[in-house]
C-alpha cells in the first residue's frame, strides 16, 4: 500500500526516486476502496492444486479479494471431478456480462499444439476479446503468456530441443518499473515447457516491454504498454515440490526429460529441492494487485 504524506514534503523527491509508492493527500482523500474481484480461467490439469497456488499469493496482501473460477465450456477436465467443477466454477456465458478489476489466465500442457488446434481454442479468443473492456489487467501465464503473444501480438512460439524445466536466474531491465518494485537486480523462478517465443520479436513489438528475462531460460516478464497484459513465461506461483512432481509423473510415463536444473541440490533428484523464489513470487503478485489493477480499476465500473 502506498505511504501518505503531506503534496509539498521535501522527501518526497527523494522517494520517488528510489521507486517508493507515495500518494500526496489530495489523491488519498478522493480515493474509493472496496473489494477487488479478480477472475481466474483455471486450464492446468489439476485444478485444485492450482488453485491453492493462487489463492496463496492473492490473499497475502492487505487488499480484499474475491475470486471467481472460470472454467471451459467446449472442453471437460478430466483431472477434477466434475462436483468440484460444478460447485465452484463457472463458465465464460454466465459472466460475460459482468467487469472485472483482474484476470488470471493459467498456463496448459498444451505447449506442442498449435494454437488454433486447441479445442477450446475459439472459447479462448472469445475471452481474450472480452478482457479488452471488461477487465482491468489481466496476469497470462506460461502456455497462457504464449496464447496471449500470439492472439493480441502475432508472435508465435517455437519447440525447443529438449523441455526447458528448472528454477533460473533473471534480470531486470527496469528497475522503476511498478511490477517489478522492490525486486533483486537478480532473481530466481521455475519454468517447465517445451516451447519458447523469441525475444527479438517482443523487443521489436512496438506495443509491448521486455522487464525480465534469463539466459537460460529466455523472455520472462512482458507486458503491453497500457499495462492491460502481462505474459509470465514461468511459473512463479509453483510451490517448493510442483517440478519435482513433474518430473517424477514425466518419469513414471515414460518420457525422456532432463532433471530441472539448478533445482534440486546438485542436480540429484534424490535430494530435497529448496524454493529459492518464493519471497519474489509473493512480491510479484502483490505489485500486480496493487499497482495494476486496485490503483487503475474503476471505483464503479458503471
Amino acid at each position: 500500500m502506498p505511504i501518505k504524506i503531506p503534496k509539498l514534503l521535501p522527501a518526497r523527491e527523494i522517494l520517488e526516486e528510489e521507486n517508493i509508492f507515495i500518494m500526496d493527500e489530495d489523491r488519498a482523500n478522493k480515493q474509493d476502496i472496496r473489494p477487488l474481484n479478480i477472475i481466474i480461467l483455471n486450464l492446468m490439469p489439476e485444478k485444485e492444486k492450482t488453485e491453492a497456488q493462487f489463492l496463496r499469493l492473492l490473499g497475502n496482501t492487505p487488499l480484499q479479494v474475491n475470486i471467481t473460477f472460470l472454467k471451459t465450456a467446449t472442453y471437460e477436465s478430466k483431472n477434477t471431478s466434475r462436483y468440484h467443477l460444478d460447485q465452484f466454477y463457472t463458465t465464460f456465458a454466465e459472466v460475460k456480462h459482468k467487469k472485472f478489476d483482474g484476470m488470471i489466465i493459467t498456463g496448459a500442457p498444451i505447449e506442442l499444439i498449435p494454437f488454433n488446434e486447441v479445442n477450446y481454442w475459439d472459447e479462448l479468443v472469445e475471452i481474450f476479446e472480452w478482457t479488452k473492456t471488461n477487465v482491468t489487467s489481466t496476469l497470462h501465464i506460461c502456455w497462457g503468456a504464449q496464447a496471449a503473444l500470439y492472439y493480441h501480438y502475432d508472435i508465435g512460439k517455437f519447440e525447443l530441443p529438449a523441455k526447458c524445466s528448472g528454477v533460473f536466474a533473471h534480470k531486470i531491465f527496469d528497475n522503476k518499473e511498478m511490477l517489478l518494485r522492490g525486486f533483486d537486480d537478480v532473481f530466481y523462478a521455475p519454468h517447465s515447457r517445451y516451447t519458447d517465443v523469441s525475444e527479438e520479436a517482443i523487443l521489436n513489438s512496438p506495443n509491448l516491454k521486455l522487464l525480465s528475462s534469463s539466459e537460460e531460460a529466455g523472455p520472462f516478464i512482458i507486458h503491453s504498454l497500457d499495462r492491460k497484459h502481462i505474459m509470465v513465461t514461468g511459473h512463479l506461483e509453483y510451490e517448493t515440490e510442483t517440478l519435482a512432481q513433474e518430473y517424477e509423473r514425466d518419469i513414471e510415463r515414460g518420457l525422456s526429460v532432463p532433471v530441472p536444473v539448478h533445482y534440486f541440490p546438485k542436480d540429484n533428484p534424490n535430494e530435497n529441492p529448496v524454493n529459492t523464489w518464493r519471497s519474489h513470487a509473493h512480491l510479484f503478485f502483490s505489485n500486480w494487485l496493487n499497482y495494476y489493477v486496485y490503483q487503475q480499476t474503476p471505483f464503479d465500473w458503471k
